[in-house]
């Protein structure tokens, strides 16, 4: 009888400890949605936060993908449904001006919202950039004006242009990716906007973007395999391929084709020419 009581004894406690093991890895793992980014603003109000982050260190001139979350105060949540909308504006002395942007759209957290702003001068004491946040909390419209300071790139590096092409249109163009460039054949990518006015910035669609990496302090050499910039219509991005055959400093010559294959800015690297107007800077 003994045996018996002592042999129910350990089945009991097997089978309790296999549920509880099962209950452990069933538990929900929570995920931060914002790890790995900084948080450079938060706007604090009466009743509720809008945090703002990046995956840089500071807003810079340039392409910077920038991510809002708005965090309800009484009921301890943020809000998937705030459905915001944003412009940034440059206060110049004599002028005021926007820049190119995309809307804000929920991510696959949708209590997170992104967008992308791209930046074409840097801000100062007397010069500065705001971004205005419209959104709806509970029903009710709200909007936060927020003075941000925007700097030149850490790395000195050129990785955006602002030219006028050889159709007096003025164009933006500014390099995304790779960010962590490798030996290798990088996927590559960059936004093009064009200037209709001060307040405009239109998508540019369907041009051609030539790519022509040289290292200029190893004879000018190239790469090979790279592959030119076409814009995908999914993303409004224009993507190719990017040929790194050694680590160092890079320059990508560039050219600016329109729809009809007619050079707006830039030339081809030769002898003669060793370098093209238009170009991103890369080191690594």
């Amino acid at each position: 009888m003994k045996t018996l009581t002592y042999i129910f004894t350990i089945l009991f406690l097997s089978v309790s400890f296999v549920s509880c093991s099962d209950d452990d890895d069933n538990t929900p793992v929570e995920v931060n949605p914002v790890e790995g980014l900084t948080m450079l603003y938060k706007v604090e109000a009466a009743d509720h936060t809008v945090q703002f982050y990046s995956e840089k260190q500071n807003l810079e001139v340039g392409y910077n993908e920038i991510y809002i979350r708005i965090k309800d105060l009484a009921g301890n949540t943020y809000v998937s449904d705030a459905a915001p909308s944003w412009m940034p504006m440059m206060h110049m002395e004599t002028m005021e001006h926007s820049a190119p942007h995309t809307s804000l759209n929920n991510t696959e957290e949708s209590s997170v919202y992104k967008g992308h702003i791209v930046f074409q001068m840097p801000s100062n004491e007397t010069e500065y950039w705001d971004l205005t946040l419209n959104y709806t909390l509970k029903g009710e419209a709200k909007q936060e004006v927020l003075r941000v300071t925007v700097a030149q790139p850490a790395d000195g590096l050129k990785k955006t242009s602002v030219f006028t092409g050889s159709d007096d249109v003025r164009y933006i163009l500014a390099y995304v990716n790779p960010k962590e460039p490798k030996v290798a054949v990088n996927d590559m990518q960059a936004v093009l906007y064009k200037m209709e006015n001060m307040m405009s910035f239109p998508v540019v669609e369907n041009y051609t973007i030539t790519v022509d990496p040289r290292m200029p302090g190893m004879g000018n050499h190239g790469s090979p395999n790279n592959e030119d910039l076409v814009y995908m219509p999914s993303s409004k991005l224009y993507n190719g391929k990017l040929s790194l055959t050694m680590t160092g400093y890079w320059k990508i010559n560039l050219k600016l084709l329109n729809a009809n294959g007619e050079v707006l800015k830039g030339e081809d690297v030769t002898a003669a020419n060793p370098e093209s107007s238009l170009y991103f800077e890369l080191e690594f």
